[in-house]
């Protein structure tokens, strides 16, 4: 049993960045893919971000891609989202999420996830 707390969440304005952190508790979490998702009012819940079990290696969505990044430390049990140059359509909820062993085939998509936080909201407004 794996659970996950967020938070960092926040009101931001357009090109400013925010941290989001995600505690996890219980064992084994060097063994667990971790992601990160979001999901906008009245969207379907997206993948933004993930590690695969292993730590090695990191996927993003496009959207993205360049502006966020990923990083676990497993000595704290916490993954964390840094998010840069932050834009109105980056307004959402944040999702932490826990997926045992998940690797490359597995990382970006939601319904392989086991775990779930309860979400941060972020807002991005001028």
């Amino acid at each position: 049993q794996v659970q996950l707390v967020e938070s960092g969440g926040g009101l931001v304005q357009p090109g400013g960045s925010l941290r989001l952190s995600c505690a996890a508790s219980g064992r084994r979490f060097s063994s667990y893919a971790m992601g990160w998702f979001r999901q906008a009012p009245g969207k379907e819940r997206e993948f933004v971000a993930a590690f695969e079990w292993s730590g090695i290696s990191t996927y993003y969505a496009d959207s993205v891609k360049g502006r966020f990044t990923i990083s676990r430390d497993n000595a704290k049990n916490t993954v964390y989202l840094q998010m840069n140059s932050l834009k109105p359509e980056d307004t959402a909820v944040y999702y932490c999420a826990a997926d045992l062993f998940g690797t490359r085939s597995s990382v970006t998509r939601k319904d392989e996830y086991e775990y779930w936080g309860q979400g941060t909201q972020v807002t991005v407004s001028s």
